[in-house]
């Protein structure tokens, strides 16, 4: 399942991504840890593998932008400011 384009232009910045990877990963600790609830360990789990999946392998990587610049239009005689 791929990442809405609203969904990318959010999560382009790492530091989202690693955010939810590492609350899903906590959460996961706590489920098998302390809990040892199977039903919610099952779907943390199976949340942070899509997470893994999705926003690092197939993340699209960003394009570079190419955008040209126009060169400077030479100065006239009504740009001039001389004092």
């Amino acid at each position: 399942m791929a990442l809405k384009e609203n969904d990318v232009n959010w999560f382009r910045p790492l530091w989202r991504r690693v955010a939810v990877a590492i609350f899903l990963a906590a959460w996961l600790a706590w489920e098998l840890i302390y809990t040892g609830d199977q039903f919610w360990a099952v779907l943390v789990g199976l949340a942070l593998a899509y997470v893994a999946w999705n926003f690092f392998y197939k993340f699209p990587k960003e394009e570079p932008q190419n955008e040209q610049v126009p060169p400077p239009r030479p100065a006239d005689e009504q740009d001039r400011q001389d004092p």
